[in-house]
């Protein structure tokens, strides 16, 4: 004979499912330590940017980005590149650049402005960061956006911007998956200009016609000399004739 579950037990073990049910599906997404802003606990919280923070450290930006945030309204966009974008790096990279070039690579991957995923469809090339001048040569940065996917170019690399670390209304960290390497620093150097056609032989010239000119004046002179010596004879012998 079949036995039957009593349902004073069936109806709390269904409660009891649909309440974890119900939690786990209320659970909001990850947020920021407690406290104020913090870019660094933000990136170590979500970890694999090790590199990215020591650069913040080492140049002491991490604390501007925090002291801006905490004590203005002004929001920013940060693009975290991740320990795997660091070591595709060429070896010796980092090492090779001086402090202020590491200063402008980090301000290189912050925007002045907050920017959501959505807003990257209308922004407007190039973008501005931190590091300034967004001319060719300098520090310019273009996003072009296919469907949900934004991409990133520097005019010497590439990168696309991966998941959103955090945001809120102030703040957006998107990680990326190529370091953003500016042209200013990683750029080809500018080719020495071309010398100007026949400056040389111009300046042979001249140098030339300079020194031939008080010969020249000295010669005329001297023949006058002789001349006038034959002039002064014949007035003399006018004279006593």
């Amino acid at each position: 004979m079949d036995q039957k579950i009593p349902l004073i037990f069936s109806v709390p073990f269904f409660l009891l499912l649909l309440f974890q049910c119900t939690k786990t599906l209320a659970q909001p997404p990850a947020t920021a330590p407690s406290g104020p802003t913090n870019i660094t606990r933000i990136l170590e919280k979500a970890g694999q940017f090790t590199t990215f923070i020591r650069l913040l450290q080492i140049t002491l930006l991490g604390d501007q980005i925090d002291t801006q945030l905490n004590n203005s309204n002004q929001g920013l966009t940060v693009f975290a590149p991740t320990d795997n974008a660091f070591s595709s790096l060429k070896t010796g990279t980092l090492n090779t650049l001086t402090n202020q070039d590491k200063v402008a690579l980090v301000q290189f991957h912050v925007l002045p402005t907050f920017l959501s995923m959505s807003q990257f469809q209308t922004v407007s090339n190039p973008l501005r960061t931190q590091a300034g001048d967004t001319r060719n040569g300098e520090f310019p940065l273009n996003v072009t956006t296919s469907g949900n996917q934004v991409n990133i170019s520097t005019g010497v690399d590439d990168a696309t911007l991966g998941n959103t670390v955090y945001t809120d209304n102030q703040l957006a960290v998107y990680q990326v998956d190529k370091v953003l390497l500016p042209w200013s620093i990683f750029g080809p150097p500018s080719p020495a200009p071309a010398p100007v056609s026949g400056g040389t032989e111009n300046k042979k010239a001249n140098s030339a016609a300079a020194t031939d000119s008080p010969a020249d004046s000295s010669g005329a002179t001297g023949d006058a000399v002789p001349g006038a010596v034959a002039f002064g004879a014949a007035l003399f012998g006018i004279f006593y004739l």
